[in-house]
């Protein structure tokens, strides 16, 4: 399989940093799944950072800091949270192993042929994070963005402007970028999608669209 839409190299430092939001670092951990020059720019960056780590001079520990640690030690952990793999099921897909711990909804209608699931992250309550699904030979609605939109093609294809999309590939957009995507002929189409901003959805379509997906 070849990969030809790769995370940016800012979104990959603030990927191996931990700076990047939750929705977007759960799509760029798909991504990373499927692709190894990713992983191995992530090393690069990760391997840096542990270097300029190393050149900073030492800090001096919190006087408390043993206390605390041993009240940790010896706080009960708390019991795992039940995956969801029969919600899984239902959406009759095999999920990502990223998104497995994640709480995702059903599919819910959002125009002929068009559906979406709502992902919930833990901890993270304000990610704004869907996966979305299109027949075959679909144009979704016209739209840009506040913000950046990170989309994980997980099954079938997707087009635009600017190119196509196949499984693995992974679609950065950001303000300048106003399109309307199209699902390819051949199958339906899967894709994993989060917002750092919000999605400007355009026309009557977008204007109803809007209250049913939140964001």
């Amino acid at each position: 399989m070849t990969i030809n839409h790769h995370p940016s190299d800012e979104t990959l430092m603030r990927m191996a940093a931990g700076t990047l939001g939750a929705g977007p670092a759960l799509v760029v951990s798909v991504h990373l799944e499927r692709c190894a020059v990713c992983r191995e720019q992530i090393a690069n960056f990760e391997a840096v950072g542990g270097a300029i780590l190393d050149a900073m001079p030492l800090a001096p520990l919190a006087a408390d800091l043993f206390a605390r640690t041993l009240e940790r030690l010896e706080t009960p952990p708390k019991p795992a949270r039940e995956k969801t793999l029969g919600k899984h099921a239902e959406l009759g897909i095999e999920l990502p192993r990223a998104v497995r711990n994640c709480e995702v909804g059903p599919w819910k209608w959002l125009g002929p042929g068009f559906m979406w699931s709502k992902i919930k992250i833990a901890g993270s309550p304000d990610a704004k994070v869907m996966l979305l699904k299109g027949k075959a030979g679909l144009h979704l609605p016209a739209h840009g963005h506040t913000g950046l939109e990170f989309m994980q093609v997980l099954s079938g294809s997707l087009s635009d402007e600017r190119g196509q999309y196949f499984p693995g590939d992974l679609d950065e957009a950001g303000e300048d970028v106003d399109h309307r995507p199209i699902v390819g002929e051949d199958s339906e189409c899967i894709c994993l999608a989060a917002l750092e901003g919000d999605t400007r959805l355009h026309g009557l379509l977008g204007r109803l669209l809007r209250p049913i997906v939140g964001f």
